[in-house]
């Protein structure tokens, strides 16, 4: 293990948390998507992108909140 204090330590702890973050990226992009998909086809009743194009707010508020809590879950699992 290296020492965090010498100059290949830190870089290697620099590399290590931005491989974490290249990670927790990737996996909030699958999540939400993934999400939203499933979310739409449970909800055959309304098509969600056409209302939020219309400028319904509860609709947009409802994927907000479902992005958020995706968000929450994927950043616990990370």
């Amino acid at each position: 293990m290296l020492d965090p204090t010498s100059w290949s330590g830190l870089f290697t702890e620099y590399a290590r948390a931005l491989g974490w973050s290249i990670v927790a990226a990737v996996g909030f992009a699958f999540g939400i998507g993934i999400a939203l998909k499933v979310f739409d086809w449970l909800s055959t009743d309304i098509d969600e992108w056409e209302e939020i194009k219309k400028g319904n707010i509860g609709v947009s508020l409802i994927f907000i909140a479902l992005i958020v809590m995706v968000g929450f879950l994927v950043h616990k699992v990370i």
